[in-house]
């Protein structure tokens, strides 16, 4: 009968430590995420720019120089979008669009870009600071740096060209 009381204490002991342990999901998006910070990606939790969700969700930012901005915009996946948004390409919606027309050749790579993100990428965006993935993580690291070229093509080509026109950058193309 003693040796069940022991057991009975040593898996009482066990147990919590079971519970800490990381299961196999949180140790692929550890490794993603180490993995995308040492490519340069800066990964945060944060709020998504989606319509009443106030839970966190991971951001991945690619970071514009400092003295080259980038534009505003917001494309959110047609599945979290409102129908009255403007289409953008097949399945994608602007929610905030830039103020000067994307070139053809970037609006391109965009949308190659996007038909390319695993499904649970809900939101691309891009600020002054930086161009940012929000997805839910659905893939491992060698899937997700077949994306890493496209992010920092785009980011590149997206790099100083601020919406606003009192922030240094090339000077805005002829009307028309």
């Amino acid at each position: 009968m003693i040796w069940l009381y022991i057991l009975l204490a040593m898996l009482l002991v066990i147990s919590p430590v079971m519970w800490l342990k990381p299961s196999p999901r949180q140790k692929r998006v550890a490794a993603l995420r180490q993995a995308a910070m040492q490519h340069g990606v800066k990964v945060t939790l944060k709020r998504p720019p989606l319509h009443d969700d106030k839970v966190p969700m991971p951001a991945y930012r690619w970071h514009y120089p400092v003295q080259r901005p980038g534009p505003d915009f917001t494309l959110v996946r047609e599945t979290h979008a409102a129908a009255a948004l403007k289409p953008f390409t097949h399945d994608w919606r602007w929610r905030t669009e830039p103020l000067r027309p994307l070139p053809e050749p970037l609006a391109a790579r965009l949308k190659a870009l996007l038909e390319r993100l695993p499904q649970d990428a809900l939101v691309v965006e891009s600020d002054p600071r930086a161009l940012t993935l929000w997805w839910g993580e659905s893939q491992g690291f060698a899937r997700f740096s077949t994306y890493l070229p496209d992010f920092e093509a785009l980011r590149d080509g997206l790099a100083g060209r601020p919406d606003d026109p009192g922030v240094s950058g090339p000077p805005a193309p002829p009307p028309g």
